[in-house]
């Protein structure tokens, strides 16, 4: 029996031994040559005990209660009811003579708070372990410069960390650390901190770019789409170009910003929900950009890809790595499948996408192979900061180039449509041609006084064509036949009160009563001045509408409006009495006396008013024959100077222009008048004539009470 417990002293002993004596032996092969840093905190010779002993710092104790524990072993089994870890780590190295008078540090770098002991001496802290009566505060385990601590070569170093950390906020239920335990301390060479400093300028400066980049193409497809909303592509890209510029932009905050470990996990939270809204919109884009349709499938994929990318942020790494590769993997799938089966039917401005897309896809495979397959090319120095700032920007500079491509490809559409506008044009104008010589035909045939007049017209026929003041030339028929209706009735109606005043005058002759003979021959004369007159005023309609249809050769002169309405007024009022002898109605003048001359082109400015008071006549007569009571037709007439320009008012107390037809009143061919009575083109013509002499023609109007028109010219 004591010889059996001999031999288990003798077997134990060493294990003790072991416990408390082994010693890390770092040499130069042991750092990473692209960091210059070798981290320990994956090295099985740690020894670790729980709770709290500033005495645990020294070089020399008691460990015979320590146990042997990896810091990326800690768990939250070591924390209390309140979430809270707080243990030593203590472990020996040595660091080899073949590292010479290399000048090495070391580097806290973890979210826990920590102090470190290097010989039973505190040399550097990272946050606050409360240790010194402060209160705590979390470390941070990014851009830490490190601590210059002295090593030299061929020393054994004892090395103590005070270790507390605290549960995370957000699940999975974990340490704030746990994803940076590996590096809770690193021993770093005469490169490290330049490197880190180069990493940050780098980074900083590419991330920068990148999110200013994203920002201004985000803008500039906003205000794309503003100006162009009707475009679908163009909402979906500025959608997809706002979230991934956020997204960027949380990445730059979890890198560099984030001052605590909460802001930490928000920061990476809102990257979750990014990242999916980002992989969402683009998979949209590029399904509607290749004018395909959102299969059900896609819809799965998208569900679900959103629910797992938004999920990875409260699963632990190793499967949190698993599925984002997953789905990284189906959107390779799914983005070559769009690629290939749409391959034949691309065209134009959607190859920039599709090159955009190729190139995005292959280097995040060149990116995905160098950090994993290759481990991030380590020992070769390669900066991989570049890579990804040109992968991030791939995509949406080509959905910039698409976009511009797909804007001249919509000019030369739009050239396109307007030169076969421009040739069913020219076919209409052949069709109107053909109809204009059947019309003529007809008209030659029916009106024969007019026949003349009509061969002086067609001349301008191509003309009023092109100028599109009238659809067909048939409209510009029943334009003149309709513009000279009013001076031949006057000539019509006089020729008839002189055959009645000879007829009269015979009468008075053969009485022998010469004063009355004298006096009826008087109103003979001036009736065949007015017949003379009027026939001119024909003549004059004539020309007006050949100067109408020919606006490059009208000439304009200074006129007198206030005599131009008053001519008109009274022209309109004996024609109407000469053509229906029971028209009567009230005439009211208005002039501004102050009113110069303007320079108008007579003629089309009064063919403009006498429409205007022969259509006020119409309505006040057809009020009157309703047969209410106490009605007495009355139109006014009035010219007031307005500023620079000469304004002129028709009004009458008819019955006014029902709403349902009043956006319709300028339209050529449109009336109100019944068949036969009205061609519906002298309010188009005046509205016409108007306008060419940059005015207006406004219309007020109320049913039941009357309707004003206002003839609005520059002075």
């Amino acid at each position: 029996m004591k010889y059996f417990l001999k031999i288990a002293i003798l077997l134990f002993l060493p294990l003790i031994g072991w416990t408390q004596n082994t010693v890390v032996n770092i040499t130069p092969e042991n750092f990473n040559n692209e960091y210059d840093s070798y981290a320990l905190g994956d090295v099985s010779s740690w020894i670790f005990h729980q709770g709290n002993d500033t005495n645990w710092g020294k070089k020399d104790i008691d460990l015979s209660d320590w146990k042997k524990l990896k810091p990326t072993e800690l768990s939250l089994k070591y924390a209390d009811s309140k979430g809270r870890v707080e243990a030593w780590f203590r472990v020996k190295i040595k660091l080899d003579r073949s590292l010479g008078n290399k000048l090495l540090g070391v580097n806290l770098g973890s979210w826990a708070a920590s102090d470190l002991y290097i010989n039973g001496e505190l040399v550097t802290s990272n946050g606050n372990t409360d240790a010194n009566g402060n209160h705590f505060i979390e470390g941070n385990p990014y851009r830490k410069l490190s601590y210059h601590a002295n090593l030299k070569a061929g020393e054994v170093y004892t090395i103590a960390v005070h270790f507390i950390d605290y549960k995370s906020i957000l699940p999975p239920s974990q340490l704030r650390s746990s994803y940076s335990l590996e590096n809770i301390i690193s021993i770093t060479g005469p490169k490290y901190d330049s490197y880190i400093l180069e990493y940050i300028k780098q980074n900083t400066i590419l991330s920068t770019i990148t999110n200013s980049v994203c920002v201004i193409l985000c803008l500039l497809f906003w205000i794309l789409f503003i100006q162009n909303p009707t475009e679908k592509n163009l909402r979906l890209i500025a959608y997809g170009t706002t979230s991934l510029t956020l997204t960027y932009f949380s990445i730059f905050q979890i890198r560099y910003a984030a001052a605590n470990y909460n802001i930490y996990e928000i920061w990476m939270l809102v990257n979750a929900v990014l990242s999916s809204m980002s992989i969402v919109l683009l998979l949209l884009i590029i399904v509607n950009i290749f004018k395909r349709k959102v299969a059900k499938a896609l819809k799965i994929f998208i569900v679900i890809s959103f629910i797992i990318l938004l999920a990875t942020n409260f699963i632990p790494l190793d499967l949190n790595n698993i599925l984002s590769l997953l789905i990284m993997a189906l959107f390779f799938i799914i983005c070559i499948y769009y690629i290939v089966s749409s391959w034949r039917n691309l065209k134009g401005a959607q190859w920039a996408v599709v090159v955009g897309l190729i190139f995005f896809l292959l280097l995040l495979l060149v990116i995905y192979i160098i950090r994993t397959v290759l481990g991030g090319l380590s020992g070769h120095n390669f900066n991989l900061t570049l890579l990804p700032t040109i992968t991030s920007l791939s995509f949406p500079i080509s959905l910039l180039v698409y976009v511009s491509m797909r804007f001249k490809e919509i000019i030369k559409e739009v050239q396109q449509n307007a030169n076969r506008v421009l040739q069913l044009s020219e076919e209409k104008k052949e069709q109107s041609l053909n109809q204009q010589k059947v019309l003529e035909a007809e008209v030659d045939r029916q009106t024969g006084e007019i026949r003349q007049t009509l061969e002086n017209l067609k001349a301008t026929q191509s003309q009023l064509i092109q100028s599109e003041k009238m659809a067909s030339l048939g409209e510009l028929t029943a334009g003149i036949a309709h513009e000279i209706q009013n001076p031949l009735n006057f000539v019509n109606n006089f020729s008839e009160v002189n055959k009645e005043l000879l007829i009269e005058m015979n009468e008075e002759i053969e009485k022998g009563n010469l004063e009355e003979v004298k006096s009826i021959a008087k109103d003979v004369t001036e009736n065949e001045e007015k017949i003379n007159h009027h026939g001119k005023r024909a003549d004059a309609i004539v020309k007006g509408m050949l100067q109408h249809s020919r606006s490059s050769s009208s000439k304009k002169e200074p006129t007198d409006i206030n005599a131009l309405a008053d001519e008109y007024l009274r022209l309109a009022y004996h024609g109407l009495r000469a053509k229906d002898k029971s028209f009567n109605a009230s005439m009211k003048t208005d002039f501004d006396e102050t009113l110069e001359k303007i320079n108008v082109i007579p003629q089309d400015i009064g063919r403009v008013i006498l429409n205007l008071i022969t259509n006020a006549f119409y309505v006040v007569n057809e009020k009157k024959k309703s047969g209410i009571e106490n009605y007495e037709p009355k139109v006014t007439v009035s010219t007031k100077m307005l500023n620079d320009k000469v304004e002129i008012k028709v009004a009458d107390n008819g019955n006014g222009i029902p709403q349902k037809v009043l956006d319709k009143i300028f339209q050529p061919f449109f009336t109100t008048k019944p068949t036969g009575q009205g061609t519906g083109l002298g309010l188009s013509l005046s509205y016409d004539i108007v306008k060419v002499h940059s005015g207006e023609l406004i219309v007020e109007t109320k049913e039941g009470e009357g309707t004003i028109f206002s003839v609005i010219l520059p002075s």
